[in-house]
């Protein structure tokens, strides 16, 4: 298993992906004005958001519903229970508030497509097969989180003439309405009603240039992240701590859940990788919305600071690794 870990790092860093996150880190640290315009960061988000939500519509019109119902079930169920462990962690452990701790719950219970993409693309380089399907737990896992999170946060706020009942509706409207929920979801509905037919007339949209996208995508990543490696200082070293255990109790929590249902090593693996990722795309914007008291600084510095980089560089190689060993290595 050490063997395989160290060759599967290897692979992973050496990763057009990865490479381009780390230029974009570079780029930032050495005070470069490479900075990409704001119109161009949202078109490759919703580009990968569609695409990924639609090739696992179609993946799942192959594998067939009674093939995806249990692992998906889980998915959600797991990603609606990260938030309720995390959050005493960070509120008595940490010493965070109420809302500042569901708002950095809410993150980690939450997905990153982008880490979800990488793991697919890092399983491809290793030769190892998954199962197609798997895009629809990354559909199923970005929501439930954002509302648990969201929950526990308006129950420790003064509701300001609102009931409880009507601010747990205002948060589960914008957890499911949110832009990365539709497009998934809708992405996914689009996939699956057109089938293979459909992936052969948008093949060369979708699938040629989908790397270099994301490598793009990845390059402003790593412009963000090192922009926000100073706000480490003002998280602390709990918060900073807690962005790299998390993701690996989570990931062990995902891949266990994984084998139990009866997905393969490279299910097993995505399953993992998007129960350990933090979300810094729909998680945020949920926030800002429905808990505005909650400081941002806290919540995108741990998710993409901290996580974000640790995942996709040494994180993919260990849970491949732990998944193999899960699942029998198969």
């Amino acid at each position: 298993m050490n063997s395989e870990l160290v060759s599967a790092l290897g692979a992973n860093l050496l990763s057009p992906a990865v490479l381009f996150f780390v230029l974009g880190v570079i780029a930032t640290l050495a005070k470069s004005d490479l900075k990409f315009p704001e119109p161009l960061y949202t078109t490759l988000t919703l580009y990968l958001l569609v695409a990924i939500g639609f090739k696992g519509g179609v993946a799942i019109r192959e594998a067939g519903l009674m093939q995806v119902w249990l692992p998906a079930l889980g998915a959600i169920l797991l990603g609606a229970a990260i938030p309720l462990w995390t959050y005493p962690v960070l509120r008595f452990g940490g010493g965070l508030s109420a809302v500042d701790a569901a708002a950095i719950s809410a993150h980690y219970g939450s997905v990153s497509a982008v880490t979800f993409i990488a793991a697919t693309n890092f399983l491809t380089q290793v030769s190892q097969p998954f199962e197609a399907y798997a895009t629809a737990f990354l559909a199923v896992m970005e929501a439930p989180a954002i509302i648990v999170g969201v929950v526990l946060g308006k129950l420790a706020l003064p509701r300001e003439g609102r009931s409880l009942a009507a601010s747990i509706r205002g948060a589960i409207h914008e957890a499911m309405l949110g832009r990365s929920v539709v497009l998934l979801v809708g992405a996914l509905f689009i996939g699956w009603a057109s089938g293979k037919r459909g992936a052969q007339m948008t093949e060369g949209f979708f699938v040629t240039p989908f790397q270099g996208i994301l490598a793009l995508f990845l390059l402003e990543m790593g412009l963000v992240a090192a922009r926000r490696f100073g706000d480490l200082r003002k998280v602390g070293l709990f918060l900073a701590a807690f962005g790299i255990a998390a993701p690996l109790v989570n990931g062990c929590l995902g891949i266990g859940l994984a084998s139990l249902v009866g997905l393969g090593a490279g299910g097993t693996m995505l399953m993992g990788v998007l129960a350990a990722s933090a979300s810094y795309i729909a998680a945020p914007a949920a926030m800002r919305l429905s808990l505005p008291e909650a400081n941002p600084t806290f919540y995108l510095t741990a998710a993409l600071a901290v996580t974000f980089p640790f995942n996709l560089t040494v994180g993919l190689p260990l849970y491949y690794a732990l998944a193999r060993w899960a699942v029998g290595n198969p």
